[in-house]
């Protein structure tokens, strides 16, 4: 009874991890976009920001491997520094650090400021922001963790109301979906590419080293027995997430006929709750979500901060820190529109080379984690994932879009880097039978 409650703890703190205010502007945003087809759009949704932080969590304690580094090292040392640094830097400065000043600006300030907002408004906010940010990861306190553990459960208190509202009286019912999700199969696709913007998939690496530390202390040693215990915790994690995904989806959905279509899921969840529960309910779920984006900023710059640190040996923590404060503030006054959209061509490099890591990682064992392998399908996912990013950049490159269309699968829907891993993943063990390991004669 005594391990099933350290589970359900972990479980709870592991949500706690992954649960921001980015959780929800994203599905909020694909329910408006993807309307009558929101539950196929959900269902694509949730492999990608459920399923694969669940698999990544499970593939490191399967791993055996201390982090993510290690891990990735197994494709080539260089390879596995790189991919750590590009996965830290988007989870951190570039892109996950400056959401949070953004998000928390347009859902818990831009709404209350009237139709005139000042073009000084952003800039002071995340000026004031960033500041509190540095401050707290400067002097990490268990203060920090304490607001975190209380304002991770208001904010799902909030969000269930606001769910249960949304189903007493609803908003209205779901328009006709754009054209990414102008039919059932065509949404569950952009639905699954939808959910790399969470950053969960990125993350669950980092965040699985300190879930695998947890459970050592368990008394739990092997393998097997960690990777049980971690998918265990990290089932309660995912749950809840998808429970908060589906619900806020249905809201965006519904939502469109009062408030239009909007550019982001931030002015989709406070124009709801606006509705929903007068002012009075909007300041309320400004504030937890004001306080709640504060405590991830914190923990993420304390996490990269550190992070560096440990990588160089050089500067000061607090100069780590700092420095990740200013680079977060300048690419926060792009606004949250400009941020999320220069994050997808990045967002379509990264994910297919985690998602091919963790099925080798679990795929290790059938080809006796030999090296060639990795490498050959990691050589062969990156071509396809260098093409998604200039693809997704606005890149022109017109003669060779003809040509993956029409011969590689998948390619139409974002996913053409699946087939070209499964070639250097046959190309790996091809490779691994002509060219055996050769035994080492005993002394």
């Amino acid at each position: 009874m005594q391990h099933k409650n350290r589970f359900f703890a972990i479980g709870l703190m592991l949500f706690a991890l992954f649960f921001g205010a980015g959780n929800l502007i994203f599905p909020a945003a694909m329910g408006q976009a993807s309307g009558t087809n929101v539950w196929p759009a959900v269902i694509g949704f949730c492999i990608t920001g459920v399923g694969l932080p669940l698999l990544v969590v499970a593939s490191l304690g399967y791993s055996g491997c201390r982090d993510l580094q290690e891990v990735a090292s197994r494709v080539h040392p260089i390879y596995g520094l790189l991919y750590t640094i590009v996965a830290y830097c988007a989870i951190g400065p570039c892109f996950a650090i400056p959401r949070t000043g953004t998000v928390s600006f347009e859902i818990a300030i831009r709404p209350f400021l009237g139709t005139e907002v000042s073009s000084l408004a952003l800039p002071l906010f995340l000026a004031v922001f960033f500041a509190i940010t540095y401050w707290f990861s400067a002097t990490p306190s268990k203060l920090v963790d304490r607001i975190g553990k209380i304002l991770t459960p208001a904010l799902l208190a909030v969000i269930l109301l606001l769910i249960v509202k949304s189903f007493m009286t609803p908003l209205g019912v779901p328009q006709a979906p754009t054209e990414n999700y102008a039919e059932p199969v065509r949404a569950a696709f952009q639905g699954i590419l939808d959910g790399y913007n969470t950053l969960d998939g990125i993350a669950a690496m980092v965040f699985a080293t300190l879930v695998i530390s947890l459970v050592k202390e368990d008394g739990i040693t092997e393998p097997s027995a960690i990777t049980r215990a971690v998918v265990k915790s990290g089932v309660i994690a995912v749950a809840l997430l998808a429970f908060v995904y589906v619900f806020i989806a249905r809201i965006g959905a519904d939502s469109v006929q009062q408030l239009g279509m909007l550019d982001t899921g931030a002015p989709v969840l406070a124009g709801s709750a606006k509705i929903l529960f007068g002012n009075e309910g909007a300041m309320i779920l400004a504030v937890i979500v004001l306080l709640a984006c504060l405590s991830t900023s914190i923990g993420l710059v304390t996490c990269c901060a550190g992070y560096f640190l440990k990588l160089t040996g050089k500067l000061s923590y607090k100069i780590w820190a700092a420095l990740f404060c200013v680079i977060s503030f300048l690419i926060g006054l792009f606004g949250l529109k400009t941020i999320i959209v220069s994050t997808i061509p990045v967002l379509m490099l990264i994910y297919p080379l985690i998602i091919a890591l963790v099925c080798l990682i679990f795929l290790h064992k059938l080809f006796d984690g030999r090296q060639c392998v990795y490498a050959w399908t990691m050589a062969f996912t990156m071509v396809m994932a260098v093409v998604s990013f200039f693809e997704t950049a606005g890149v022109k490159m017109d003669a060779l879009e003809a040509v993956l269309k029409a011969y590689v699968p998948l390619h139409t829907l974002g996913l053409g880097w699946i087939p070209f891993a499964c070639v250097g993943f046959a190309i790996g063990l091809v490779w691994k039978a002509a060219f055996p390991v050769k035994e080492k004669k005993e002394a």
